[in-house]
């Protein structure tokens, strides 16, 4: 196994202790720092206390679930939160995205699959960081796009919506950037996979469709008769030309 090019500090959070050993077992060999934590509350008081690269959260747990500490955690920090998920819990996944979760990830998980969903929410979340601190244009483009009546700065990663400031999930904005500045074309779930995570690996959820249904209620578009976002049947979705809105 390849290790990273430095350590990463990162939190589990599970009730599980068998398992959050395995898991630290696994990572701390290819250059994690692991630590544990065992109920939803101390879980969030170590998240929103201390400096991790990302949070493992499980959601079946006894008091405060995984849902609650990410929804209050959501509040405060964009930590990297990837999820743990029963295996054929549809709805918790999609509540979990819509809260603010970066990834999920099965309790039936291969240790291949965990480091791979790791490394990629941490890896957005470094150019986040990155994008946030650059100034001008960035590889070609653009520092602001104004799209109908949004102003998407990429500097200070913001969208207004007239003279309202939308607040978006990091996810969201980078979905919405990418569309906005493709608009009139189409892109597929997997070009916007790409550009939200930056996996390597083939997409098998419907995350991107989560995080699109959660964006477009965020700016009050209606899927049946968009003033932005188009879906394409078959296809992927599409950021509306001021000529093609209906």
């Amino acid at each position: 196994m390849t290790s990273f090019p430095e350590h990463m500090k990162i939190l589990i959070v599970d009730d599980d202790v068998k398992l959050c050993r395995l898991i630290r077992d696994y990572l701390s060999p290819v250059g994690f720092q692991v630590e544990t934590a065992h109920t939803g509350m101390d879980g969030l008081e170590r998240a929103m206390n201390e400096e991790f690269d990302a949070v493992i959260l499980d959601i079946m747990m006894p008091g405060m679930d995984g849902l609650e500490v990410l929804r209050r955690l959501r509040m405060h920090s964009s930590v990297p939160v990837l999820m743990f998920t029963a295996m054929g819990e549809e709805t918790d996944r999609i509540v979990g995205l819509e809260l603010g979760a970066d990834d999920y990830i099965p309790k039936t998980f291969s240790s291949r699959e965990l480091l791979a969903r790791l490394k990629a929410v941490i890896r957005r979340s470094r150019i986040h960081k990155s994008s946030s601190t650059c100034n001008g244009e960035k590889d070609g483009h653009a520092s602001v796009v104004k799209a109908h009546d949004l102003v998407i700065n990429m500097d200070n990663r913001s969208v207004t919506q007239g003279d309202i400031v939308l607040e978006l999930t990091p996810v969201e904005f980078d979905l919405l950037a990418r569309l906005a500045r493709n608009a009139g074309r189409i892109l597929s779930r997997d070009q916007l996979v790409e550009a939200v995570s930056g996996r390597d690996y083939s997409v098998f959820d419907r995350s991107i469709d989560v995080h699109v249904s959660s964006l477009r209620r965020k700016l009050a578009d209606d899927p049946k008769s968009p003033r932005y976002i188009k879906t394409v049947r078959g296809a992927g979705y599409m950021f509306l030309d001021t000529e093609d809105r209906s």
